[in-house]
């Protein structure tokens, strides 16, 4: 279980909001599924476990939107057009909770950015049922492999455990894994939203089955479900 109490460092995904028609049957969903109770606030729907805020949905189209710490959202925004993005949604103040942003990357992915004042973002993180990763998969990993260190410091780092596939984690400057970047040939550029679970076939169960079938990875059981609004998530349970 992680706790978190204080802006996370510069990169680290930090809040996840789900955009979808029906806010209403999300809750229904996802409240069957994670155990979630919910709340409105500035930032949405807030999504609670234990009464405390794990992530937010809102009426729109998008799904999930990963959004990456910040202390100066406004210079991440001009780090982001200097290295070849695209800042889509300007820096705002969302009250006094924090100020925000939404970008693509070179190749199209959509992220977030959020600079927490008195609302640090997802507060409970890497325990069950609630976020424990995000990873980009794009079909032009170079770029995204140019772009992601320039903005955000990250460094490249290789993965022993799975050299068949093309993936590098991405690391911030005190060595901390906040990611990765996969290359699929032909791949929509997304960031994908990883939730841990205490067990995986039985969420999977909860969630009305999934599009791939539950697999033993060196890091856990996971599967690759998708909601009834057609946004694709993944879960896992660790070992």
């Amino acid at each position: 279980m992680s706790e978190v109490n204080e802006n996370q460092p510069l990169g680290t995904p930090t809040w996840l909001d789900l955009r979808v028609p029906d806010v209403a049957a999300a809750k229904d969903y996802y409240g069957g599924v994670f155990g979630w109770s919910f709340e409105d606030g500035e930032l949405g729907t807030m999504c609670l476990l234990r009464g405390v805020p794990v992530a937010g949905v809102r009426e729109g189209t998008g799904g999930w939107t990963v959004h990456l710490a910040t202390d100066d959202c406004d210079a991440t925004a001009k780090a982001i057009t200097a290295a070849g993005g695209t800042v889509t949604e300007e820096p705002h103040d969302v009250g006094d909770l924090g100020r925000a942003a939404l970008a693509t990357d070179p190749a199209g992915a959509v992220f977030g950015l959020w600079q927490g004042r008195t609302f640090p973002g997802c507060r409970l993180v890497n325990e069950p049922d609630t976020l424990v990763r995000n990873d980009l998969v794009t079909g032009q990993p170079g770029p995204a492999r140019e772009f992601y260190p320039a903005v955000f410091g990250f460094d490249l780092d290789g993965n022993p455990d799975l050299p068949e596939f093309d993936f590098t984690f991405l690391r911030r400057p005190d060595g901390h894994e906040v990611g990765g970047i996969m290359g699929v040939p032909g791949a929509t550029p997304a960031w994908g939203t990883c939730f841990e679970v205490a067990d995986t076939d039985a969420t999977l169960a909860k969630a009305g089955g999934g599009d791939i079938k539950p697999d033993d990875t060196p890091y856990g059981r996971s599967a690759v479900f998708r909601d009834p609004f057609g946004v694709e998530l993944s879960i896992i349970a660790r070992p």
